[in-house]
């Protein structure tokens, strides 16, 4: 199935930055490889944020040349640049809490060359846990990395996070949310239900929400409407609601639709979403965040069969 690409957060892709060793020529002609020099880590004095902060940055060797930003051994081929940035992430609620982490590797300048992200489940109450990201594959073109820093932060209740692509929660049903689409203020982002179990499930209706800040609280002031057709035209007619049952392996979507249009009176953003499938189902909570500005209106579209060829 299709997944519209997220426009704020997106993740830049990435690709390695070789260069060939040098070689060196003795008096009588004979070459040898160069062996390249080990990566070097840098600590990092990031002040972070949310409760997570970069710890050291490891960039591979510096190249001789200066056409190319990083060495590999002779007669390797690489696939990743082997920068790696660690990270430690402490927990300050009273909760257990699921992260999802956003770091930017920038050059000396400050230019951000790439995106990547963790995700960090199952973080206890005070506890502080360690992980690493990779910065990927790089363009040749790409200025040499030089620092890393938190971009974001995205924290849910361990119980309610989204499970993770190719895993399967208890309930057999896996509830997650795409990176959207926006233009001219209009955004789209879009809901995604998979049976991942063994059962047939069946809907019917619109997913139920809840509009959350970023302490878990419920949002007041914002209308939820069934359909569109009161923010924009764009997103299609509104449809009515007809049963959809999903057999495993089959999926459903939805669509949340808003305008950040903003006038008078104070912009509402609303990090977080707790959503049910239907009634009694178990709760998901995802992180959209929703600049609905002055508006005060949210359209929801009801659930309906994904397209099998997508």
């Amino acid at each position: 199935m299709r997944r519209p690409a997220f426009p704020l957060s997106a993740l830049a892709t990435t690709a390695l930055l070789l260069t060939a060793c040098g070689t060196e020529h003795s008096g009588a002609g004979n070459s040898e490889a160069r062996a390249a020099a080990p990566p070097s880590r840098t600590q990092v004095d990031d002040p972070g944020k949310d409760g997570v902060r970069i710890t050291s940055l490891t960039l591979p060797s510096t190249s001789p040349s200066p056409t190319h930003s990083y060495s590999v051994s002779a007669g390797s081929l690489a696939t990743d640049s082997g920068i790696v940035a660690s990270f430690e992430v402490t927990n300050a609620s009273t909760e257990p809490l699921t992260y999802s982490v956003i770091v930017t590797f920038m050059s000396s300048d400050g230019g951000a060359i790439a995106n990547s992200t963790a995700t960090v489940r199952d973080v206890g109450p005070g506890k502080t846990v360690r992980g690493t990201v990779r910065a990927g594959q790089l363009p040749l073109s790409a200025p040499r990395v030089t620092q890393a820093k938190v971009l974001g932060v995205a924290k849910v209740p361990a119980d309610e996070a989204p499970a993770d692509p190719g895993t399967c929660p208890a309930s057999g049903i896996r509830v997650s949310v795409d990176k959207g689409d926006a233009a001219m203020g209009l955004r789209i982002v879009g809901l995604h239900l998979d049976n991942c179990g063994t059962r047939n499930f069946t809907l019917e209706g619109y997913p139920l929400l809840e509009l959350l800040d970023d302490d878990f609280k419920t949002v007041r002031g914002v209308k939820i409407l069934h359909g569109s057709s009161e923010i924009t035209t764009a997103a299609g007619p509104d449809e009515q609601p007809r049963p959809v049952t999903l057999k495993p392996g089959e999926s459903a979507t939805a669509g949340l639709v808003w305008r950040n249009t903003t006038e008078s009176g104070t912009p509402v953003n609303v990090p977080y979403v707790r959503v049910r499938a239907k009634a009694g189902a178990d709760s998901v909570m995802v992180a959209p965040h929703l600049d609905l500005g002055t508006t005060g209106k949210l359209g929801v579209k009801p659930w309906a069969k994904a397209d099998s060829a997508q």
